[in-house]
């Protein structure tokens, strides 16, 4: 990619600058664009969308087909703040503007969506050229390699051209020509800042901002991971046991009910399937879970939930096959043949029942019907999907300004809310990014947002 070095001088003077170049600093950055406005964007990274093509690997999901009420449900605690920009710029938007980059989106079995080459990489070239070669607005001028270092307002004495409002921002320079190190400051009337949350710092996104916006005013509440794995008790207390370990790790649970409260004691339900670890349990179905079981993880120190195994099946059925003659065969093999048990399954209730309740048939058929897992802790940080908590709204006007600092607007991640994988976290990063800039928009007019 190539990327524009700014050397240390005296500090460039821009209209626009967006840190962060995850999807929603790029949608603001098309949005501004488009509007006529000089962007400069700045990233940590050698390139941009780092995070979001590792997210597409294994098939970008753009978003989600569902109704538009059902689909803002999808953000919990944090439906109110999200419903009026997904409104304006939701599911249907996010799809029309990617076949405007000549990327088809379909529809699948589950109601997510996906480009139908089912990658992320063809859909960043297209929109990268977009930005940098529109047809009638200025080009995204990019600045990689930027680390901020410092976000300081202007007095407007110093900063008579800025209408009272102006921002420097400090960053760190890797400059390849002489592989070192240096400082750039940058003065911008507005700033948009797209940060990102805490996971896959790798990627860059490291939550090192936390600090210096608290240190700025803005309230920010702690980053916690969110789709993230969790660690098992086990039947000891102390995990999976070596055997499960070595064989069934990495094994899916297919076709499974999980049902658990929340931390309002609201029994939930969902089907689908996840995998054993070697440190305890992941996948979809327990991301679709995973911020209540953190949540009651963080207020109580302990969580759990119960699988149904044989979802099919009653209780009663259950039973009275298990209560069939079965002469000389093993338990695993009569599970089998009555049930269809087998593999990871049978493995998971070796692991958790003792010997008495396996060769107890009211008990196993309770145990298989309603396996309880016990959880002691998420997995870290960094390794989660993505993550809560961030600039609390409270902070924040209608337009994602924020109010201690007039003239800087927040996007994407580093706000504070969750939603479950499917598609909902994209389209609300790009739907926060076109907020903001449109946002910042107003402001450069000179209207207050």
């Amino acid at each position: 990619m190539n990327s524009q070095y700014l050397l240390p001088s005296e500090p460039i003077e821009l209209d626009v600058a967006i840190v962060g170049g995850g999807p929603s600093g790029l949608m603001a950055a098309e949005i501004l664009s488009g509007s006529g406005h000089a962007v400069h964007l700045f990233d940590a990274m050698p390139s941009v969308g780092r995070k979001f093509l590792l997210a597409g690997r294994g098939g970008l999901n753009l978003t989600h087909s569902e109704a538009r009420d059902k689909f803002e449900m999808r953000y919990g605690a944090h439906q109110a703040m999200l419903s009026p920009l997904l409104s304006q710029w939701g599911a249907d938007q996010l799809r029309e503007w990617a076949e405007g980059l000549g990327i088809e989106t379909f529809v699948g079995t589950s109601g997510r969506v996906f480009p139908k080459e089912m990658k992320a990489a063809p859909l960043l070239r297209a929109w990268l050229h977009r930005l940098r070669h529109p047809v009638s607005a200025p080009p995204v001028q990019f600045h990689m390699r930027h680390r901020l270092q410092s976000l300081t307002a202007i007095p407007e004495a110093a900063n008579p051209t800025t209408n009272g409002a102006g921002y420097e921002l400090g960053f760190e320079v890797r400059d390849l020509s002489c592989a070192q190190t240096v400082q750039q400051r940058v003065r911008a009337r507005a700033v948009i800042l797209a940060l990102g949350g805490a996971s896959w710092a790798r990627l860059g996104s490291d939550g090192r901002w936390v600090s210096m916006l608290q240190s700025a005013g803005l309230p920010v509440s702690a980053l916690r991971p969110s789709n993230c794995g969790f660690h098992v008790a086990g039947r000891s207390g102390q995990g999976w046991t070596p055997f499960f370990q070595e064989r069934f790790a990495g094994h899916a649970l297919k076709s499974v009910v999980m049902t658990w409260r929340n931390a309002q004691g609201q029994v939930c339900q969902k089907q689908g399937e996840f995998v054993a670890t070697t440190y305890g349990v992941e996948g979809s179905l327990i991301y679709a879970a995973s911020a209540d079981l953190r949540d009651l993880l963080l207020a109580q120190g302990q969580a759990k939930y119960q699988l149904d195994l044989l979802p099919g099946r009653t209780l009663a059925q259950v039973l009275k096959e298990l209560q069939h003659p079965r002469g000389s065969r093993s338990l695993s093999s009569h599970l089998k043949s009555r049930l269809g048990l087998e593999g990871v399954k049978m493995a998971l209730l070796n692991e958790l029942l003792r010997p008495e309740d396996l060769q107890n048939p009211d008990t196993l058929a309770a145990a298989l019907k309603g396996l309880t897992i016990q959880l002691t802790a998420t997995r870290p940080i960094d390794e989660a999907i993505s993550t809560a908590g961030g600039v609390q709204w409270q902070g924040l006007d209608p337009h994602l300004q924020a109010k201690a600092l007039p003239g800087v607007f927040c996007a994407g991640e580093m706000l504070d809310w969750e939603a479950p994988t499917g598609g909902y976290l994209l389209t609300a990063c790009m739907a926060t990014g076109v907020h903001a800039a449109k946002g910042v928009q107003t402001f450069l007019e000179g209207d207050e947002p």
